[in-house]
């Protein structure tokens, strides 16, 4: 059976061959590209599908023309016609050159696939309404048009699904269970300043990086490992809640166990308070570290107690989270506190594969002088190793060299082992998700896509008002059964209470309220993270928003709301949770008028009516009825009774009505008017 190719159907026709691969595909054909064949039959439908029916639609025309003698010659053009699209196949498919190329190909790349000069395809693009520049990636849809006018067959080789870095969390289900092996687990130490965060890593690292660091800024690579009974155990070296949150706003949930450290002597503070609510929100298991045990003062038994307040119950006190007595300026307590760490570690049964290409999630990072760009990675999943290409969020780079915690160079990295990994283009963003590719090429185009992407959404995020977050929030709380998370600061650790009492008490069928975090104080730039988190409204009584976080809430589209009386705190945390942020609208029809006659009054139509019930008024909203179908809404704009102009007229009186911008009445018409009144949801 004779075949065609869609690119002599396009030709014979005068379209491009995409419009013809389209309609091919509409009526249900295979086909992918200009150089795919199809039957004869199938090749009548394409035609009749473009431009209708192929043989009788031309016949029509001729038809009235023979009959002046002089017009003889008219009717072998006409026949001349039709042979030619019958011989449009028969030229040989050589006379057009095949030529494969990549569907994410630059300009250069795809003019260099075709032999032609870069130049002579942009202006080809140009003169197609299209201004592409050498250096980026050639529209797909053009490939075949402008490949067609250099006399090419462009056949497109699909890329692979465009891999955008993905963090991987935990174990990973996508992974052959075989291929899974225990992996260490990943900690943070979160807690109140002061209370030796610090002072802790530092214990554990054996090396006293504190009293060496200039100004207080963290000289080595943010992340490293300790080890007890040959097991080692991550670290995230930056320590406090903040950064903490910071990973966690941008899905880098990397965390396994929160070490929570609380000074015995001091007790629970309002950061201690807040890093529980963080770990809380991550669904993190929580281990606390009861630190200056050696103080003059310290309680340990009260911190505890204290610590049930905030629904932390340590196993001691008949609860399920762990603690340990510690003190990590004498050393005391910290090998029970590693192997606790450790036994948590074995009851999750933490696995990664290492197996695949490497994935994992950006910790830290930084511009070195002597390396260039530099960051902290930790593998999730796979193994990195040296040579690797990789990206980053909109960053892309080749890992160049590795040097694990001790700052010794390394060739490769597990999951849940941290590394410096040196050869990035730019410095990659702190929490961003890492993802090795096959080349260098691929990671380029990975990164440029998603720095589109970035920026696209940084301008819609940045264009939205504070009120369309707050309607955004209640369309989620919708899709999420009706939850409405709330961060809750107050002057007073008595008006906290009585706050929690008191939202408690607020309930619905249809929802609940869950209160992320509650303390004493003013709103800070750390309430902001937590809310920008959980999607939390952060409400405050009597309290105000530091400048800082007031700035941050701003630009990040967080409405936040202060009170200083609390049944209007109150009040508006029961609309939110009924989903109100404007009145219902409740329609009151206030009467109905016929019109019984025209009169053409200057620049207007006014419309004879007799009010048949209830009244009209004027300035009411009015809709036109005719044969019982809507044909206007608007408002009355003047109303007269005698030539005098009235503000109502009631049932059974006749009157004047022009509409406001509207002409077009007939007799027969009926006015019907009412009014919108606004009702609080209930």
């Amino acid at each position: 059976m004779a075949r065609v190719r869609i690119y002599q159907i396009a030709r014979e026709l005068g379209l491009s061959s995409q419009d013809v691969i389209r309609q091919a595909k509409e009526i249900g054909l295979v086909v992918r590209a200009a150089s795919s064949t199809i039957s004869t039959e199938e090749a009548e439908l394409v035609r009749f599908a473009l431009v209708g029916e192929p043989e009788t639609a031309p016949e029509p025309a001729p038809a009235p023309e023979p009959e002046p003698v002089v017009e003889a010659p008219a009717p072998p053009a006409a026949v001349e016609d039709p042979p030619v699209p019958e011989e449009a196949p028969l030229p040989p498919v050589e006379e057009l050159s095949v030529v494969e190329v990549q569907d994410t190909a630059s300009v250069a790349e795809y003019a260099e696939a075709l032999d032609v000069p870069v130049g002579d395809v942009v202006a080809r693009m140009i003169g197609m309404g299209r201004v592409v520049g050498a250096g980026q990636i050639m529209p797909k849809d053009l490939m075949a048009e402008v490949g067609e006018s250099f006399g090419a067959l462009v056949e497109l080789i699909e890329s692979a699904p465009e891999r955008v870095p993905v963090v991987r969390l935990r174990d990973v289900p996508d992974d052959d269970p075989k291929d899974l092996v225990e992996r260490p687990p990943i900690v943070t130490v979160m807690g109140h300043v002061d209370h030796g965060k610090t002072t802790l890593l530092d214990a554990f690292r054996r090396t006293d990086v504190v009293s060496g660091e200039a100004g207080g800024i963290t000289q080595h690579i943010g992340a490293y490992q300790a080890t007890v009974e040959g097991n080692p155990i991550t670290f995230i070296d930056t320590p406090g809640h903040e950064a903490f949150t910071t990973l966690r706003a941008r899905g880098a949930e990397l965390t396994d166990i929160v070490v929570l450290v609380i000074a015995a002597d001091d007790g629970v503070m309002p950061q201690t308070v807040e890093a529980v609510s963080h770990a809380r929100a991550a669904g993190v298991d929580m281990l606390v570290a009861i630190n200056k045990i050696d103080r003059p003062g310290a309680d340990p038994m009260s911190v505890r107690t204290k610590l049930t307040e905030h629904n932390v119950i340590v196993e001691e006190l008949g609860g399920d989270v762990p603690s340990v007595e510690i003190s990590a300026t004498e050393g005391d307590g910290l090998e029970e506190l590693l192997e606790t760490i450790d036994l948590m570690a074995q009851i999750q049964e933490l696995k990664a594969s290492p197996k695949p290409l490497a994935s994992g999630v950006v910790v830290d990072s930084r511009l070195d002088r002597g390396m260039g760009p530099v960051a902290t990675v930790i593998v999730q999943r796979g193994t990195l190793k040296r040579g690797d290409s990789l990206v980053a969020g909109g960053v892309s780079g080749r890992v160049r060299a590795m040097f694990n915690h001790a700052g010794h160079r390394v060739s490769s990295a597990t999951p849940s082992v941290p590394v410096l990994v040196m050869g990035w283009n730019e410095v990659p963003g702190a929490g961003d998700g890492f993802e090795v590719v096959k080349n260098e090429r691929l990671a380029r185009q990975l990164a440029a896509a998603q720095a589109d992407r970035d920026r696209e959404r940084k301008i819609r995020t940045e264009m939205p008002t504070a009120r369309d977050r707050f309607v955004s929030h209640l369309e989620q709380l919708q899709s999420t059964q009706g939850e409405l998370r709330l961060v809750v600061k107050a002057d007073a650790h008595g008006s906290v209470e009585t706050l929690r009492e008191a939202i408690g008490k607020i309930k619905r069928d249809e929802g609940r309220i869950e209160i992320v975090h509650a303390a004493v104080g003013g709103i800070n730039l750390n309430d902001v993270n937590l809310s920008d988190v959980t999607g939390a409204v952060i409400v405050g009584f009597n309290v105000r928003a530091e400048s800082k976080a007031a700035r941050e809430a701003q630009q990040r589209g967080i409405e936040v709301r202060s009170y200083s009386v609390i049944y209007e705190l109150l009040d508006d945390v029961e609309q939110l949770l009924v989903g109100r942020l404007a009145p219902e609208r409740h329609e009151d029809i206030l009467g109905v008028a016929e019109v019984r006659a025209l009169f053409r009054v200057p620049r207007a139509m006014a419309a004879g009516c007799l009010v048949t019930e209830g009244r009209m008024a004027l300035g009411a909203d009015v809709r036109l009825y005719r044969d019982d179908v809507v044909i206007y809404t608007g408002s009355i704009g003047s109303l007269r009774r005698f030539k005098q102009d009235v503000d109502e007229v009631v049932f059974g009186l006749e009157c004047g009505i022009v509409l406001e911008r509207y002409n077009d009445v007939k007799e027969g018409d009926l006015i019907e008017a009412f009014t919108v009144r606004e009702v609080a949801r209930t």
